[in-house]
């Protein structure tokens, strides 16, 4: 295969790339690696130590690109199949907002309030962190609940009316979290609720939310 995922089946980053090549219809190899510490040879194609990065070996190159947003970005440029960002400026401009807004604050804030304590700490085997998620969940996601649930009201998509980047971004956080047992109250979140049911049951999504169940119910959750 002329490409090559190189990163960790339950990263988020590592999940948004995977979806977008699913849906572009492109077969990929994934290479687990772990960056707890990273190896050297990593480092050497991943200067900042994240996953994931993309090798693209097609018509005889040998090119690597880190960063999921690079990576998207770039398959798009290159390759054809369905457009995964808008053409319309404005929600062109939109889903990379929110594909920003997911990628930055939200991911530090889940990730390292909630995914890390509760999954990380398993993987690494530690006992989970309990307080620093409840605490997290109670008084720091609320905000980016409140605003999704407003953004994506009446919405199927995130950005325009097709399925793009905007919705893997946000779909592949609450992924994470949904890992860590949290999920958005209905009651409360009704439309974000409905919209995320509907993103996570794509057949993209679910390949990989599949694939991550049989590692987590080896680490017992």
């Amino acid at each position: 295969m002329s490409y090559t995922v190189y990163g960790a089946s339950l990263s988020p980053f590592v999940r948004k790339v995977r979806v977008f090549l699913a849906e572009k219809g492109l077969d990929y190899t994934l290479e687990q690696v772990n960056i707890f510490p990273a190896p050297d040879w990593f480092v050497e194609i991943s200067p900042l130590k994240r996953i994931p990065v993309l090798r693209d070996e097609s018509d005889g190159q040998n090119v690597t690109f880190p960063d999921s947003s690079v990576i998207c970005a770039y398959l798009e440029k290159k390759e054809g199949g369905p457009a995964l960002y808008p053409a319309d400026p404005r929600d062109y401009g939109r889903a990379l907002w929110l594909e920003e807004y997911c990628d930055s604050e939200m991911a530090a804030t889940a990730g390292m309030g909630v995914f890390r304590p509760i999954v990380v700490n398993k993987l690494m085997g530690k006992e989970p962190d309990r307080e620093t998620a409840d605490k997290t969940v109670a008084e720091k996601l609320p905000r980016f609940f409140d605003y999704l649930e407003k953004e994506l009201t009446g919405r199927e998509f995130a950005a325009g009316d097709a399925f793009s980047i905007a919705d893997i971004s946000i779909g592949t956080q609450f992924c994470n979290l949904a890992h860590a047992g949290v999920t958005p109250e209905a009651g409360r979140y009704p439309e974000l609720t409905r919209y995320l049911a509907g993103i996570k049951g794509r057949p993209s999504f679910a390949a990989c939310l599949e694939e991550e169940g049989g590692v987590l119910k080896a680490l017992g959750f």
